[in-house]
C-alpha cells in the first residue's frame, strides 16, 4: 500500500446521485493533488441528510475521480459511513495495512475545525494533514453549515467524543 493516502469526506448529493458543490470542490481538491501511485479514499454511506440515492456517496465521488483521471487502482476501500465521527471510525481499519501512512483529510473550510478534532483523537499516532477547501455557497448556506459546525464543536468539547 503506498504511503500517500487522499481522504475525501462526504458531502451531500442529490437523490439520483448528482454530486452537490460542495462534494465537488472536495473532489476538485483530490484531483489537484494526485498522481499515479497516490491512494485515495472516499467516504460516505447512505444518510437522510447528506444521500438518499440507490448507490453509497463514496461510489458516486469515485465515479467522478475516475471520469477525471484518477485509476481504479488507487484507490482504497470507501468508508461507507454516515457522519464525521463514523467517517474517522471506518477509515482506521482501511488504513491499517499501509506503513506509516501521510494521510491527507480533505473537507469543507466551514468543516475543518470539527474534523481536526475529530481525526486528531480517533486517528492518534498516525501523520495526519488536514485540508479546507472553499464551496461556492451562498451566504446563508454558508452561514448555516457555520453555525452547524460551532454547535457540534461545543458539543464534542463539552461531552468528548462517541464511538
Amino acid at each position: 500500500m503506498a504511503n500517500r493516502i487522499l481522504i475525501a469526506l462526504g458531502a451531500p448529493n442529490s437523490p439520483s446521485g448528482i454530486l452537490s458543490e460542495i462534494s465537488i470542490s472536495r473532489l476538485d481538491y483530490v484531483l489537484k493533488q494526485y498522481s499515479k501511485g497516490t491512494k485515495v479514499l472516499c467516504t460516505g454511506g447512505w444518510g437522510q441528510h447528506f444521500n438518499i440515492a440507490a448507490n453509497s456517496h463514496a461510489f458516486y465521488a469515485k465515479q467522478y475521480l475516475i471520469k477525471k483521471g484518477v485509476r481504479e487502482e488507487d484507490f482504497l476501500e470507501p468508508a461507507l459511513s454516515q457522519n464525521t465521527v463514523d467517517d474517522a471510525v471506518k477509515i482506521k481499519p482501511i488504513i491499517s495495512g499501509a506503513l506509516n501512512p501521510k494521510l491527507t483529510i480533505i473537507t469543507s473550510d466551514y468543516h475543518l475545525e470539527r474534523v481536526t478534532l475529530i481525526f486528531k483523537d480517533i486517528l492518534k499516532g498516525h501523520t495526519i494533514g488536514f485540508v479546507g477547501v472553499s464551496s461556492h455557497l451562498d451566504k446563508k448556506t454558508r452561514d448555516s453549515l457555520v453555525k452547524h459546525e460551532q454547535k457540534a464543536i461545543r458539543a464534542i468539547l463539552k461531552n468528548g467524543l462517541y464511538y
